[in-house]
């Protein structure tokens, strides 16, 4: 089973969305251990103090080496029976996708996940435990932490056990390389929008063959990259 430990200046706002809906109930279940450090805990410094201005110059301040590194050392005598694969949360990284998740989801490893703030992290404590660095877009948040947070979404939704079926994502958008066929709920009728009649039908292959011409009608109209 994979575990995941994740070294922010934030924990508490890691552990509200942690504590909530499925993310919540797999933690509670035993299905996923996930635990949160505050980096602060692990510096030398009387006052607390993570962080400093960077050499060279420049605006910002950037979260020291050694905290982290400490953080680091201590989840890994915690983990010792297994291998931790350590992930920087970074604009500079690979693009987070489905495929990437699903990836991660079947490791049987201790994810370790850093969360920079302010300008960053000292490159050398990235140059010497970060495994890969992972992005969630092209864009600049001030912290690592819903990054951190979106990754661990993406990953445990789709652990064993967490959802009531494997089915719940693999019919979603991107998992197949596809975007997701339209759904429709109860009334059957909306302000005058009917449900397509082949969703009513109960005919189970011709609901299949409609979804997945639409899976392509909707890809092709709103990501057509994808169909490349």
């Amino acid at each position: 089973m994979i575990s995941i430990d994740i070294a922010t200046l934030f924990p508490d706002m890691c552990e509200a969305v942690l504590n909530c809906s499925i993310l919540g109930r797999a933690r509670k279940s035993g299905l996923v251990s996930i635990e949160t450090y505050d980096i602060r805990d692990f510096t030398l410094d009387k006052h607390r103090r993570v962080d400093d201005s960077p050499y060279g110059g420049g605006r910002g301040m950037l979260i020291q080496a050694e905290p982290i590194f400490r953080c680091y050392e201590h989840v890994c005598g915690i983990r010792s029976k297994k291998k931790v694969n350590v992930i920087y949360l970074s604009p500079q990284g690979t693009t987070l996708t489905q495929s990437k998740a699903l990836e991660l989801s079947k490791l049987d490893v201790s994810l370790f996940l850093i969360c920079g703030h302010y300008e960053g992290i000292d490159q050398r404590v990235i140059d010497e435990i970060v495994d890969e660095e992972i992005s969630i877009g092209d864009y600049v948040l001030t912290g690592g932490e819903l990054s951190a947070l979106v990754l661990v979404d993406a990953v445990v939704r789709m652990l064993p056990g967490v959802l009531s079926s494997s089915e719940c994502f693999e019919e979603e958008s991107h998992f197949d390389g596809l975007l997701e066929y339209p759904q429709y709920t109860r009334p059957e009728v909306w302000h005058k929008r009917k449900v397509p009649e082949v969703l009513l039908s109960g005919h189970h292959a011709n609901i299949k063959k409609w979804r997945k011409e639409k899976a392509i009608e909707v890809t092709r109209f709103k990501r057509p990259d994808m169909l490349k």
